[in-house]
């Protein structure tokens, strides 16, 4: 079994009468759902709990984060950002949702600005798969359509993927490299660009299948410490 961890800024009677019209329970709540099931077991982390939701003992005990946030980037604390980026390292998954490009964890892991263009219009989206062979991909044809999105734009100011899975074609033209993975350590690393918070992406079937075949390729085969030791101890004879 997967165990997921959904992590979201806001608690459900804290989201805004916009949100709530799109994910009636949170968009937490409807994040979480997409992992009920007998594969993944799931847990809700919130920004305003104890240490922001995310403890040491909570993180030893997740095999995928999923991160969602937007208006408190800001306040995210340096130790919460250094926990979730050496668990990341140490082989935990990690999944950064549409505005968590700009999260302090996702900009820590990148090692750039991660910034972007972007305009709130609500245009239709078509997600092209670039790598058709890719985990991630799997069951989702050539091409599926949002009816509506913001738009995020190219220049993303991000480092060089290890696979470009989905490039987003929006309306009013802008292309984006809408879902990108990369290895950090011994963590995987998927960044995801669909996700406004006002549009109810997160129920769409295609959305659901790309998170769970993502929870899937994130989940660690195996957790090891990253240390550089002195081995003491030659796999060979050593003849002087």
């Amino acid at each position: 079994m997967i165990r997921v961890t959904v992590w979201h800024e806001y608690l459900p009677h804290e989201e805004t009468s916009d949100v709530l019209a799109a994910y009636p329970e949170g968009l937490g709540t409807a994040l979480a759902d997409i992992y009920r099931g007998e594969e993944f077991s799931v847990h809700n982390a919130y920004f305003s709990e104890s240490e922001q939701g995310l403890p040491e003992r909570l993180l030893d005990q997740t095999d995928v984060l999923l991160w969602w946030g937007h208006g408190r980037h800001h306040l995210v604390e340096e130790i919460t950002v250094n926990r979730v980026a050496d668990r990341v390292r140490q082989g935990m998954g990690a999944i950064f949702l549409h505005s968590a490009h700009a999260s302090k964890p996702f900009i820590r892991l990148m090692g750039t600005t991660c910034t972007l263009k972007w305009r709130e219009a609500g245009e239709r989206e078509h997600l092209w798969i670039t790598s058709p062979t890719h985990p991630i991909a799997q069951g989702l044809g050539d091409c599926f359509s949002i009816p509506h999105e913001e738009m995020y734009g190219e220049y993303f100011d991000i480092p060089t993927p290890d696979d470009v899975v989905f490039v987003g074609w929006f309306q009013g033209g802008n292309v984006f490299r809408s879902g990108v993975t990369y290895t950090r350590g011994l963590g995987k690393v998927f960044y995801f660009q669909p996700g406004h918070e006002t549009f109810p992406v997160y129920t769409q079937p295609e959305i659901k299948q790309v998170l769970q075949n993502a929870a899937r390729w994130a989940n660690p085969v195996f957790r090891k410490e990253l240390s550089c030791p002195n081995e003491q101890n030659p796999r060979e004879k050593i003849n002087f």
